[in-house]
């Protein structure tokens, strides 16, 4: 009996892995993010849906969702070439912090939580859309968007679990200030430390052994997060950066790590999705649809518009850069994920705070996502063709 269960398990779990495989191919054709089929995917496998596969447990989405984060951000370092992102390094943090916290504080006049649960932004999807669409962005302007959502994700984390720590009585403002400082410093510094030990390691032990030294890597993203994370650091912010770093040094077979880490970064986001989609019961979302909505389009026409232009003004970006950065401002999984942190809390209405959270989300990148290429267009920000470019 027991046998059966996991040979129909593994089967039903090869159905879904195959299906978000097809759906990826279909949203690239369709402009759509793929992150959009996957949750859809999710929800129909579900309790609610044909599936009728019952799935509550937060505390594990939770686990899932922060590791396949870590592997998803480490792979993003990987591929960031720093050349092009050091001219728009100021700029680009001080949109990942500040823009994130002003983000969060507009929307946090309707709704503290939910304002630093959905101010971080998902470039993976905007990207995996623009290229489908058609789209080159100009260099600088991809630079910023590529450096922004590999930082911004730890700033909306601590406001989260900070806003949750206050709302239940168990920090003050004041441990804000130390936590924000102490989890950052730690994150940028461990992340450099653990980058150059990755590259050591894999340099000394993972030519000798092809399949294991694939292993020693995936076990070093793993041990880089929780070790910055056990010690208060952003264990997020560790990731990242050690990835930046590997990604800029060299190594003996890089281009093997690259497209293994590549490969694994799409696992996890595919696993990530699907289970947050197990996890919202669809039946329960018509009921926070209007207020969603509202507070959908305040983030996505005036919060997240709003910030980009104070943050990038000052830096001499045209008007054209500033309105493409506030409207590729998709929602990705960070956002649930971070619901789930005041729901495992059991702060008094986090389950229709998650409920409200997974619909912005679906929201945005529904009204977002297929506009973006139309939106870059109109805006000129596309980037030259070569002369002797021919067309596709």
């Amino acid at each position: 009996m027991a046998g059966a269960v996991a040979d129909l398990f593994l089967f039903g779990a090869s159905v879904l892995l195959l299906l978000s495989i097809l759906l990826s191919r279909v949203s690239q054709r369709l402009g759509i993010p793929a992150l959009l089929f996957f949750l859809a995917l999710g929800m129909l496998a579900g309790s609610d849906g044909p599936g009728g596969i019952y799935f509550d447990d937060a505390r594990l989405a939770q686990g899932l969702g922060v590791m396949a984060l870590a592997f998803i951000l480490f792979s993003g370092g990987l591929d960031t070439e720093w050349g092009k992102v050091r001219p728009v390094l100021l700029p680009g943090v001080v949109l990942a912090t500040l823009g994130v916290a002003l983000t969060a504080l507009l929307v946090g006049f309707f709704a503290s939580l939910i304002g630093a649960i959905v101010s971080s932004t998902d470039a993976a999807a905007v990207f995996s859309v623009l290229r489908s669409q058609g789209v080159r962005l100009k260099e600088r302007l991809k630079a910023l968007l590529e450096l922004e959502s590999g930082i911004n994700d730890p700033m909306a984390i601590l406001l989260t679990v900070g806003l949750t720590s206050l709302l239940l009585g168990a920090a003050q403002p004041k441990d804000l200030v130390w936590m924000g400082l102490k989890q950052l410093g730690l994150g940028l510094v461990l992340g450099y430390i653990l980058g150059r030990g990755i590259t050591w390691a894999w340099d000394q032990w993972g030519f000798q052994y092809r399949g294991l030294g694939l292993l020693l890597s995936f076990s070093l993203v793993l041990f880089s997060y929780g070790l910055t994370a056990v010690l208060g650091g952003s264990g997020f912010a560790a990731v990242y950066v050690a990835g930046l770093v590997v990604g800029q040094l060299s190594l003996r077979r890089k281009e093997e790590l690259l497209l293994f880490h590549e490969g694994v970064a799409w696992i996890m986001q595919v696993l990530m999705f699907l289970v947050l989609g197990l996890l919202v019961f669809p039946s329960r979302l018509p009921e926070v649809a209007p207020k969603g909505a509202l507070l959908a389009l305040f983030l996505m026409f005036v919060a997240r518009p709003l910030a980009a232009a104070l943050c990038l003004f000052p830096f001499r970006w045209s008007w054209q850069e500033v309105l493409l950065v506030g409207w590729v401002g998709l929602r990705g999984a960070v956002p649930i994920v971070l619901a789930t942190y005041p729901l495992l809390a059991g702060l008094p209405g986090a389950a229709t705070l998650f409920n409200l959270v997974f619909f912005i989300v679906l929201f945005s990148v529904a009204l977002q996502g297929p506009t973006l290429g139309f939106v870059a267009r109109r805006l000129g920000l596309e980037e030259d063709k070569p002369a002797d470019a021919r067309p596709s």
